[in-house]
C-alpha cells in the first residue's frame, strides 16, 4: 500500500533518507513510515483546505451582487460536484487511515519478537533489566538492526514510555505488562520521556537509549557490574524463588498439592472454572500476586499472595526464571 504514496512521502519511509529540517531524527525501522503518514495527513488536509478558500473566494469575488449566476451553475452539476468533492477526499483519507492502522497493528502484534528486556517505570525513574543480568538507571543500551521487546511495567501510577526518534509510544499501566517492540536503525543516543503526566516530578522521569554496534554491545554486557551480583536475570530469580519460599511448595517432593513449574511457561493451563489459558508473563505475574485469579484445575486456592512484598524488578526475576524452566527439569530448586 506504500507504494501508493507520492514519491515524495514514499521517500520519508527510506531509513537511509534524511530527516526533514526541523524534524526529530529518524532512528528506527518505522520512523519513516510514521512520518509518511503524517506529512500525507497534513499535505491532503492543506489541500483541501486551499482549495476551499479558492472556491469560497471565487464565489465572493465573483457573485456577490447576485447569486443567480451561481445557484444555475450548481443546480446543473450538483450532483458530479458533490460527488467529487465527497468521494475523492474520502478515499484519500481512507487511504492514509489503512496505512496507518496497519503500522498501529504492527507495532502491538509484531511479525518478529525480539531480545527480551524489562522495564519498570516508578516515581520518578525508569529501572532496566537485561536478560543477562545488567541493571540500568534511566539508561538503556541495546544493539542496532537486532528487534528489541520491551516488557513494560508500572510499580505506582500510569507511566508512558516514549522515544522520538524511534516514533514509538507506550502506555505503562499498573497491574499489567505491556509490550513494545521496535528495530533500531542507527548507532546514537537517543532521549525518551514519561510522556503521561505521573505527578510532581513528571518532567524530570527521562533518560537516554545508547545504540550501539552488536560487537560493542557484547562488549558492554560482558563490563564489570559495580555493585551487581553478576548473576542473569533468571539466576536472580531462581535466588528470589528460594528466598520467598516457593521451593517449599512446589518442589516435586513437597507434601504441598501445589502445581509443578517446570515447563509451565508458555503452555496452556486448565483452569479450575472449566477454561483455558496461555501461560505468558501476564499470567505468570498474576499467579504471583493474585493467585486467586485463575485457579489451575485439580488444585485448590492455598497459595498466599506476594502482592506488596516484593517489587515489580523481583516480579520480572521471577518470570524469567520460570521461563528459563523447561519440562525435562524435574526439580526446580536445582542450583
Amino acid at each position: 500500500m506504500l507504494s501508493h504514496f507520492p514519491q515524495f512521502l514514499l521517500a520519508q519511509t527510506d531509513a537511509d533518507a534524511p530527516a526533514l529540517r526541523f524534524w526529530p531524527e529518524r532512528a528506527s525501522d518505522m520512523a519513516g513510515h510514521v512520518d509518511a503518514v503524517f506529512i500525507g495527513l497534513m499535505v491532503m488536509s492543506a489541500l483541501i483546505v486551499l482549495l476551499l478558500l479558492v472556491l469560497l473566494g471565487y464565489a465572493l469575488f465573483n457573485y456577490k451582487r447576485d447569486d443567480r449566476g451561481l445557484g444555475l451553475w450548481i443546480a446543473k452539476s450538483r450532483w458530479k460536484l458533490e460527488t467529487t468533492w465527497s468521494v475523492i477526499p474520502f478515499l484519500v483519507f481512507l487511504g492514509l487511515f489503512a496505512i496507518g492502522a496497519k503500522l498501529y497493528i504492527d507495532s502491538y502484534d509484531p511479525t518478529e519478537e525480539g531480545r527480551e528486556i524489562n522495564v519498570v517505570g516508578r516515581q520518578w525513574m525508569w529501572q532496566i533489566y537485561h536478560p543477562e543480568g545488567k541493571m540500568e538507571h534511566d539508561q538503556l543500551h541495546i544493539p542496532v538492526g537486532e528487534p528489541i521487546t520491551l516488557v513494560l511495567s508500572s510499580e505506582d501510577v500510569i507511566h508512558s514510555f516514549y522515544v522520538p526518534a524511534f516514533r514509538v509510544k507506550r502506555d505503562v499501566v499498573p497491574g499489567k505488562y505491556v509490550r513494545l517492540t521496535f528495530t533500531a536503525n542507527k548507532t546514537g543516543r537517543f532521549h525518551f520521556f514519561c510522556a503521561e503526566y505521573c505527578g510532581t516530578n513528571h518532567s524530570q522521569m527521562d533518560g537516554w537509549v545508547t545504540v550501539m554496534e552488536p560487537e560493542a554491545y557484547a562488549e558492554w554486557l560482558q563490563q564489570d557490574m559495580s555493585g551487581q551480583d553478576h548473576l542473569t536475570l533468571a539466576e536472580r530469580g531462581r535466588e528470589i524463588f528460594h528466598a520467598q519460599g516457593c521451593s517449599g511448595c512446589h518442589e516435586p517432593d513437597s507434601t504441598v498439592h501445589a502445581p509443578r513449574l517446570a515447563g509451565v511457561a508458555g503452555s496452556r493451563i486448565a483452569l479450575q472454572d472449566g477454561g483455558f489459558v496461555t501461560a505468558d508473563s501476564g499470567y505468570l505475574r498474576d499467579s504471583i500476586l493474585l493467585p486467586g485469579k485463575d485457579i489451575v484445575a485439580g488444585f485448590q486456592n492455598v497459595m498466599p499472595s506476594y502482592q506488596g512484598q516484593i517489587d515489580e524488578g523481583q516480579i520480572a526475576a521471577l518470570i524469567a526464571y520460570l521461563q528459563s524452566l523447561d519440562s525435562e527439569d524435574s526439580d526446580v530448586s536445582t542450583r
